[in-house]
Formats: structure tokens, sequence, C-alpha cells
């Protein structure tokens, strides 16, 4: 695929334990992290600075993420001057959950497809907040953009990923066809023309 894609990953200042889940704008930003294929760089953003973020996402011809559409970006729209739905997004989770009927961990898919793991947890991310230590927030939300970006790389180059099950504990296979996944997206913003003809 040709075009330029970037891919986000927010953390909070507040967890679930806080806010009601159907309210996903109390949890506030800590800092958001993003890379963006353009220009190949990794980019951290504190939640006085979200306009720059919203400024790139609205350059991207792709917004990639794990549960971005339902958290993320949730979480980025009281922020945000652009609709977050207007964004053109592709989503690991969503492709995944299609595909299993099941939701899985970013952890799982990491582990079993790239052979890593994540620095931390959610849990991590809120308590380096409330201790100010900002620089390894942005530190553990890089690497879980890294995580995003490797496995969406893989999975349109392979046509599969894989994961751990938490039934048998054994790695699974699941074949992918993500670029198909986009074409239909491609078609359908086209379709209202919202979507970038340079996409493909």
């Amino acid at each position: 695929m040709s075009g330029r894609f970037v891919v986000v990953d927010v953390e909070t200042q507040k967890g679930f334990h806080e806010v009601d889940r159907k309210k996903l704008h109390l949890l506030k930003i800590s800092v958001a992290c993003a890379y963006d294929s353009k220009t190949d760089s990794y980019l951290s953003f504190e939640e006085k600075e979200m306009l720059k973020l919203e400024e790139l996402l609205k350059q991207a011809d792709l917004v990639v993420g794990f549960n971005v559409r339902d958290f993320d970006l949730e979480v980025l729209a009281p922020y945000f001057v652009t609709p977050v739905k207007n964004f053109p997004v592709f989503d690991i989770l969503v492709e995944f959950e299609k595909i299993r009927g099941h939701r899985i961990s970013l952890q799982s898919l990491a582990q079993a497809t790239l052979n890593v793991s994540k620095s931390g947890t959610g849990w991590d991310a809120i308590k380096l907040y409330a201790e100010g230590r900002i620089d390894e927030l942005k530190k553990y939300c890089l690497d879980d953009v890294r995580i995003t970006k490797d496995l969406y790389e893989y999975g349109m180059k392979n046509g599969h990923v894989k994961f751990i099950s938490n039934r048998d504990y054994q790695t699974h296979e699941v074949p992918v066809a993500w670029g198909n996944a986009l074409l239909e997206l491609k078609k359908q913003k086209e379709a209202e023309g919202a979507f970038p003809t340079s996409l493909f």
C-alpha cells in the first residue's frame, strides 16, 4: 500500500475504576504517541499538544491503532475540532474480532507474532502519570505504538498474524486480508467523498 499512515496510541490520566465506561472522555489524556510513515518517525504529545496530533491525523491517509476506534479516538474526541468519526481508521482489534469472533490483547498478538512483549500495562501508565514520570510514560506509550505498527506491517506483508489462546495456551495463526479490507474502506470513503484518492 502506498500512502501515508499514522499509528496512534493514547494513555489516560484516570482509570475505569474512576469514571463511567460510557464516558471515556472523562479519562483525559496524559500522553499520546504516534508513528508517521511519511517521515518514518515516532512522536509524543502531552495533553496541551493535542491540536498538533489532530493536524498529524488530518494529514494521514489512514489512522492505524489497536482498539483505536472505540477507545483512543473517543478519549481524544473532546480535544479535537475534527469529529473523530471523520478519520479513516484501521483498527487491528476490530479486524481480528471480525475473523475470530472474540477480542484479544495486544500482548497476546505481540508475543505470538513478533516475539516481543509490552513494556507495561495501562495501570502502570496511570501510575507513571500520577507520579509525574512523564518521560517514562512516553517511552511506554511509544513502545505500544511500535508494537502496533510492527503488527500492522507484519499482517499486511505476510497475510496472517498469530495469537496465544487463553483457553489452550497454544499459538494459533489467523489469516488476514488487511489489504482487501483497506480497499473496501477506500471504496466506502470515496463514495462518501471523504477519502484521499492517493491512498493506493
